[in-house]
């Protein structure tokens, strides 16, 4: 029997995750940001056979068998790249720009909803170009648009029979910062490889590295856009079989302790 290591070692855990595109073995490592929960969950299946041969039964063998490695991942930063990653989606960087002549429809107390997010220096005529509509007494810009005020000169539009239409044609010009955008499931399965570059502080910050070779996370089941707690995304998956790793090494993860 090989010698033990020292006995004493309480764990506290913290410190970086870093994910990998598993299939760019020379790709970047991103760091995902300030994780709280990094959770691996064994399912094993457990096959018995009873001690049929005396009174009282018991076990006469037992085999037991892994059916799976799950990773539990828990984020606090909501940025494009990890609401990407939880939503399976796109993310892409939109440069700064303006729109001339966006069309849109009024209706009075509605928001007309615009194809940039923030609009700055908005300007909002009638279709025909002839009349120029006044910020804050005829309209209010928010992050999504602008919305109608139910008072002011943008009136209800009239049908040649003079009766109210479904709305009054406008043109909204405006400029608009840069931003990202992500297209929620629009991606297929991505394996990732991923590092916990961690600490135990319950032993004097030691250092605690392990590495989930390949890792299939699923998209979170829940995002919570509204609430009275600071946010979080939740995203779990299977940790896969890596045949590469090779002969005597794990082709799950990997711990290094010191």
């Amino acid at each position: 029997m090989a010698e033990r290591v020292a006995v004493y070692k309480p764990y506290l855990g913290s410190g970086k995750v870093w994910l990998r595109d598993q299939s760019l073995p020379n790709g970047p490592s991103y760091h995902i940001g300030n994780v709280s929960v990094l959770t691996l969950t064994v399912d094993e299946e457990v096959i018995e056979q009873k001690d049929y041969t005396s009174a009282g039964g018991g076990t006469h063998a037992e085999v037991r068998r892994i059916n799976s490695v799950t990773a539990a991942i828990t984020m606090h930063d909501l940025n494009a790249d990890n609401l990407a990653l939880a939503t399976k989606g796109s993310n892409t960087a939109v440069a700064a720009g303006t729109i001339t002549d966006e069309a849109g429809t009024a209706h009075k107390g509605a928001l007309i909803r615009l194809a940039k997010p923030s609009p700055t220096t908005v300007v909002v005529t009638s279709s025909d170009g002839n009349t120029t509509y006044t910020e804050g007494t005829d309209y209010d810009v928010v992050g999504a648009g602008i919305v109608i005020a139910t008072t002011g000169a943008i009136a209800t539009a009239i049908d040649a029979l003079g009766t109210p239409s479904d709305g009054l044609p406008l043109l909204i010009s405006y400029a608009y910062g840069a931003y990202n955008e992500v297209e929620a499931l629009t991606q297929g399965n991505t394996n990732w490889s991923l590092t916990f570059d961690g600490v135990n502080e319950a032993d004097s910050d030691s250092p605690q590295v392990v590495d989930l070779h390949k890792v299939n996370l699923g998209a979170a089941s829940e995002l919570s856009l509204i609430g009275d707690a600071l946010g979080t995304i939740s995203v779990e998956g299977k940790c896969l079989k890596d045949s590469s790793q090779g002969a005597g090494k794990s082709a799950y993860y990997r711990v290094q302790q010191a």
